[in-house]
């Protein structure tokens, strides 16, 4: 009891050092939802300086340049086929279909393997995206005149990810991870709908030819993977043509390029594939020749599909050169000569104001707020409703999406200049109310948007399974599933920590079977608990590791005669149900504590974020020695 006080005072101690580390913030997130969102944030400033650039270039004497650079034509020709558009439309028809293609490839992860994988998880943040583009669309129509400003109501759907996440590690709480993931999955919907409207509105007259040309190119994207098309090229090439026979039906080109993402599958990595490039990359240590390399490296590739692969080669274009550009190219509205003054006097200008400013957080928040109370779901762990109220202003900074149904919606300039002050001013508005509602919100309370980051129950030498001294200073606890083959590649992991730190370094194991993926994961954990109450804890768990494929009850009865235990205390005790008591303990723990998944590690008391290779884990835990040793001497 003593070294658990001991343990607790150094948490507090070291608390605010842990804290302070922006890395913690999206450990329990896929690495592509990780990736995603430190790019899309990280992009905001560039985002801010094109637009400003734009927006003093349009309005500086060498404003001629500006208009003349967009309108300059730019061609593409294979023999007697020709493609030739200005840069305006370059960017706004073809860098933006490639923006799409890689929105289109994160909606398809999300629904194949991410957050909206779980129909009780989508179904809050798909009421707040609905609820977040019905209330814009009303109040825009409610506000704007009447003619071709009443047709454009596609302005105040959408939301720009980059911008609106930018903003949020700005305006809002220290520890957000919850909320973004949340917003997140709001945006999904948003794109999704938006690029439909701007297919079905605001597209041109259709070819049909052309149109049933798109329709065979995209089944044929479909059944690539069918075939084991695991190379990125073919893909690619089909999207390529796609685009042409979308350009040429007369419907925007963001649809083909999110048509084209979304009919690219997203998977989790098979054991087979991961123990085959392990093979081979083995191989290429033992012999590091180039051939040897060559299949390795596609080894690895195979391993990873062929969504994420795209997804991080494009992904930093499209959020680094794409937008930013589509920004700059944009942006820039002259207003000089009472522009200006005309434009804060328009209504069109104010009711792009008002359905994104107002209309995103009310209808997010109604949404969100009315789909809980009604019992249909609930908001994620952590956040609360002023967060969700604040994000929904957020979203209000409609920007992309907005700009390019600008561009299509008005033919009149005068109107367009009008529409672009608004999404301007609107992106302005939002982040301020975004700030006003988060601050808000923190003295009600509601301060991180965030799952826990701490270990919920100290480690406990008469309850926990210790291996090494229970009194060692580094202590890693991990929550393990018997059934989850990374968990079983991890305990290789601990071996070598173990070997590295000798007595200073202490592991626990905790129970988290995960029995919707594990049917036999909880069955394997009572088993281990039921030789743990024999003093054989830890060869039961190499054993039910090593035999992940033989978990079933007259398996584990066979383990425990392999290691000698009494039989029918071991059969007693695996039905008992304080056995099971002790395993839903570990995994109520595991709740409290903010894991999700398994495996998932503690350096100390603080969850471990990002990858769990033996050195990572033998870094994290000599800063963690580190910061402890300096709190005992600022004691």
């Amino acid at each position: 009891m003593v070294r658990g006080k001991k343990t607790g005072d150094s948490q507090s101690q070291t608390e605010s050092q842990s804290r302070s580390r922006t890395s913690e913030l999206a450990g329990q997130l896929a690495a592509p939802v990780r990736a995603f969102m430190a790019t899309e944030a990280g992009s905001a400033g560039l985002l801010l300086a094109a637009v400003a650039v734009a927006l003093i270039w349009a309005n500086s004497p060498w404003s001629e340049a500006y208009t003349s650079l967009w309108h300059t034509e730019a061609s593409i020709a294979i023999g007697d086929a020709r493609l030739s558009m200005d840069l305006s439309h370059w960017v706004n028809d073809g860098l933006m279909a490639l923006f799409f293609f890689v929105i289109g490839l994160e909606v398809r992860y999300e629904i194949s393997v991410g957050s909206l994988n779980d129909r009780r998880r989508i179904v809050i943040p798909g009421l707040a995206g609905l609820g977040g583009m019905l209330v814009p669309v009303l109040l825009y129509l409610a506000v704007a005149p009447g003619g071709e400003a009443a047709q454009a109501w596609g302005v105040v759907i959408g939301t720009d990810t980059a911008f609106m996440l930018g903003a949020l590690a700005v305006v809002g709480p220290r520890f957000v991870t919850q909320l973004r993931v949340f917003l997140l999955a709001i945006t999904v919907i948003d794109d999704i709908v938006a690029v439909t409207v701007i297919g079905l509105v605001y597209s041109g007259s259709i070819s049909v030819p052309e149109l049933i040309a798109a329709l065979v190119l995209g089944v044929i994207l479909s059944a690539l993977t069918r075939f084991g098309v695991w190379r990125a090229a073919p893909y690619v090439l089909v999207v390529l043509v796609l685009w042409f026979a979308v350009l040429y039906a007369g419907l925007h080109a963001s649809i083909a390029g999110m048509l084209g993402g979304l009919l690219i599958p997203s998977r989790n990595p098979s054991r087979e594939g991961v123990d085959q490039a392990t093979r081979l990359f083995r191989a290429f240590r033992q012999s590091p020749r180039a051939d040897v390399g060559k299949t390795a490296r596609k080894g690895l590739q195979k391993a990873v599909s062929v969504n994420e692969r795209l997804q991080t080669m494009l992904h930093p274009w499209s959020s680094y050169v794409i937008v930013p550009v589509f920004a700059l190219a944009n942006a820039g509205v002259d207003l000089r000569d009472g522009v200006l003054t005309n434009a804060l006097t328009s209504p069109l200008t104010w009711a792009v104001v008002v359905g994104l400013v107002a209309g995103k957080p009310l209808g997010i928040w109604g949404g969100a707020v009315l789909g809980a109370r009604a019992g249909l779901g609930k908001l994620p762990t952590g956040v609360g409703q002023g967060h969700v109220l604040g994000g929904g202003a957020l979203s209000g900074i409609g920007f992309t999406v907005s700009l390019l149904i600008v561009g299509l919606a008005f033919e009149d300039q005068v109107a367009r200049t009008e529409a672009t002050v608004g999404v301007l001013l609107a992106a302005l508005f939002a982040s301020l109310l975004g700030w006003l509602v988060f601050r808000l919100a923190a003295r009600r309370g509601q301060t991180d948007a965030d799952l826990p980051r701490y270990l919920d129950r100290p480690v406990d030498p008469e309850h926990d399974h210790i291996l090494g001294p229970v009194d060692a200073p580094l202590t890693l606890v991990e929550y393990g599933d018997f059934e989850c083959h990374f968990c079983a590649r991890a305990t290789g992991v601990t071996k070598e920590l173990r070997q590295r730190f000798g007595d200073r370094f202490r592991y626990v194991f905790r129970h988290l079977p995960l029995p919707d993926v594990h049917p036999h994961a909880e069955l394997a954990a009572r088993a281990a608990v039921a030789a743990a109450a024999q003093g054989r804890f830890w060869e039961m768990h190499d054993l039910l590791y090593e035999h992940q494929d033989a978990l079933e009850y007259e398996d584990t009865a066979g383990y425990a005669i392999d290691l000698g235990l009494d039989m029918e205390r071991f059969l007693h005790d695996i039905d008992d149900d304080r056995t099971a008591e002790r395993v839903r303990e570990d995994a109520a723990s595991a709740e409290a504590s903010g894991v999700r998944g398994a495996p998932t590690f503690f350096i100390g008391e603080r969850r471990h974020t990002g990858p769990y290779d033996a050195g990572t884990l033998a870094r994290e835990l000599e800063e963690y020695a580190a910061a402890q040793s300096g709190a005992h001497r600022a004691d």
